[in-house]
């Protein structure tokens, strides 16, 4: 853990040489998933030439080796240079909730970068923030990345506490950031399938579940890349109480605003994580639509 504290004190000159490493190393010579992120890009934008479809892999590479430099940065990197580089355009949009002490959710995509996101809206928000966090098998990593994330304040909550942490602290005005676009494979959870970049694809229901609970407005963090090391945020309403159990509008919304940001920018979406591995909705006995 040290070393990689001494690491993260090193100027982003030159972590951004070694990005460059990296994305030769991983792109080149070892084809880090190159397979499953060719066939994720051909069949979510067949719409694209063959031309532009390598574009956005290679650029998706060099995105990827960024992010986990600027991860890396996180224990190192100071709260003004945090804010100069991952800057809010409408942060009023969450301060009309919690200065009226109403809670909101934040939902956010795997989109470079959402460390990031979290990180600097713990400085930046009106209002304290809570993030959703599944762990890994690997402890080192579990705790580099808790550590990163709570650093400027952030309050992490297991994904299965998560219900019992929403009533435990009811009374705390707050921003609960979660990342749902990824495949929903934990044992039984209950999924929800809508129509995803032209595929069916399975979302936890959880997003829509803890909308229910809190009847809380829900909004989608919209990450642009504006140049290297510099990411523009923005806050669009998707959803707002109230809600009853049957309702699944949170989740297609998100999965509308998540498919929007990626036409918008397609290199910046996690293209390796193995997102359609089932499509029969009968995958699972949770399965719900």
């Amino acid at each position: 853990m040290w070393l990689l504290k001494l690491l993260a004190r090193l100027p982003f000159s030159f972590l951004y040489l070694f990005s460059d490493f990296l994305f030769f190393v991983s792109y080149r010579i070892v084809a880090y998933r190159k397979k499953l992120v060719r066939q994720n890009i051909r069949n979510s934008l067949p719409h694209l030439s063959e031309k532009e479809q390598l574009s956005i892999e290679r650029d998706f590479y060099k995105n990827l080796c960024d992010y986990a430099v600027e991860t890396l940065k996180l224990t190192g990197i100071t709260k003004a240079e945090m804010q100069k580089r991952m800057k809010f355009t409408n942060p009023e949009l969450m301060e009309k909730y919690t200065s009226n002490s109403q809670s909101v959710i934040i939902l956010s995509s795997h989109t470079f970068n959402w460390e990031w996101l979290l990180v600097a809206g713990s400085i930046s928000f009106p209002a304290p923030i809570d993030f959703v966090y599944q762990s890994v098998k690997n402890a080192f990593f579990n705790l580099f990345i808790l550590n990163a994330r709570s650093r400027f304040g952030a309050y992490p909550v297991k994904r299965n506490d998560l219900a019992r942490e929403i009533i435990k602290r009811k009374g705390v005005v707050r921003a609960i950031a979660v990342v749902a676009d990824q495949y929903p494979g934990h044992g039984n959870d209950k999924r929800h399938y809508t129509t995803f970049l032209g595929q069916r694809t399975a979302f936890f229901y959880g997003s829509q579940q803890m909308a229910t609970l809190m009847q809380a407005p829900v909004l989608y963090a919209v990450i642009e890349k504006v140049k290297r090391g510099h990411y523009l945020c923005t806050f669009n309403l998707i959803s707002e109480p109230p809600y009853n159990k049957t309702d699944t509008f949170v989740i297609d919304n998100y999965a509308k605003a998540v498919e929007q940001a990626i036409y918008q920018q397609p290199s910046g979406w996690l293209w390796s994580h193995n997102r359609w591995k089932k499509r029969n909705p009968d995958d699972s006995p949770a399965s719900s639509k």
